[in-house]
């Protein structure tokens, strides 16, 4: 099983023909996408599930409605499965800046239990409040017993990626403030150390990690914001991962995590 995590940028524009290609080239069995505005007429969802050869209905996929933003903009999170989802549900209290998507499929014969969100942008504390409420949804003897995947564009960095040690001051140098200076590491801290574990890192496929290049010009940063996260047990399933370029058809790359 492939699950796909990939944020589309403001509904995908006029870069939806692109992110279809994209999204049939890899071939998810899962998709996950963040940043769905304006999908709610379903047209946009349909032709992503015909994209991976998912059946159309609400048995395979689901767009979650998102808490507004102050411009009004909801930046809905949207999930695809090629196979039947047994349950699905979406959760947007006022902790989370956008939604979480709840799923449950088949793995082998076993419940997996996938959540797909998208968390806040423009702050570290905000981000560290949706992980921890994350956390809260997920009952520990069922996370610790079962097979769980958390994918999305988490907004956060990982302490285990290999920025570089001046990387406070190139984020001055490009005008990027929402992860602290010196840059913070709580949110990604805070889910590993539930036992969550990032797949990219555990069995990468090649030496690619950057999903996100931030900054102006002539002062970019390099970054990853965007995850696939495993449980204790589904960690032994995982075969390999890795970050998709998607060149202009986002200001994401995506990443895709395979497991057996």
């Amino acid at each position: 099983m492939k699950i796909m995590t990939f944020n589309i940028l403001f509904g995908g524009e006029d870069r939806f023909d692109a992110i279809l290609a994209i999204v049939a080239a890899a071939g998810p069995d899962l998709l996950v996408l963040q940043e769905c505005v304006g999908w709610e007429d379903g047209a946009r969802l349909r032709a992503v599930a015909e994209a991976i050869g998912a059946p159309a209905g609400e048995r395979h996929a689901v767009l979650g409605r998102a808490n507004p933003r102050p411009n009004g903009r909801r930046n809905h999170v949207a999930v695809v499965s090629r196979a039947p989802l047994a349950a699905a549900r979406v959760h947007a209290p006022e902790a989370l800046a956008h939604c979480l998507v709840e799923v449950e499929l088949s793995l082998a014969g076993e419940p997996l239990v996938v959540l797909g969100t998208h968390f806040n942008a423009g702050s570290e504390d905000r981000r560290v409040t949706e992980a921890r409420w994350l956390l809260s949804l997920v009952p520990p003897a069922r996370f610790a017993e079962g097979l769980w995947a958390l994918a999305g564009d988490l907004n956060g960095l990982s302490r285990r990626d290999p920025y570089p040690a001046d990387l406070d001051a190139r984020f001055a140098a490009a005008g990027i403030e929402k992860y602290g200076s010196p840059p913070r590491f709580d949110t990604m801290d805070t889910l590993e150390a539930s036992g969550w574990a990032d797949a990219l890192l555990l069995r990468p496929r090649s030496s690619r990690w950057v999903t996100a290049v931030r900054g102006r010009a002539g002062a970019q940063v390099e970054t990853r914001t965007d995850y696939v996260l495993l449980s204790p047990r589904l960690t032994g399933r995982l075969v390999q991962a890795h970050v998709i370029d998607v060149g202009a058809a986002s200001d994401h790359h995506a990443v895709v995590a395979e497991l057996a």
